[in-house]
């Protein structure tokens, strides 16, 4: 995942998207670098462009969504309390998903 940053990082920056510069950015954070995994990921965003890659990505669109309005009156109120109740619970089932991966 570092290495993706690290590629975004250099696009964001509008840098050429190099062996060496993600490497540079890989050991600059402090993490080892596996030369295989950067020589995989410049050769795989060679073709691509990142930025409609980004426009297009899942969360970006989710983003941009509109929400709907609320219902005239009390009600309104009530489906905000249970929208926020139920994702609540969500977030509390992902982030119990999430422990059982790392113990």
């Amino acid at each position: 995942m570092e290495y993706v940053y690290a590629a975004l990082m250099l696009h964001k920056l509008k840098k050429e998207i190099t062996e060496e510069n993600v490497t540079s950015i890989v050991k600059a954070s402090g993490t080892e670098v596996n030369e295989a995994k950067v020589k995989s990921l410049v050769a795989s965003l060679a073709d691509v462009n990142i930025e409609d890659a980004i426009k297009a990505a899942p969360v970006a669109a989710a983003a941009a969504a509109p929400t709907a309005a609320p219902a005239e009156g009390g009600e309104g109120k009530k489906d905000e309390k249970k929208d926020e109740a139920a994702s609540g619970k969500s977030e509390e089932k992902a982030m119990e998903g999430l422990s059982s991966l790392f113990g």
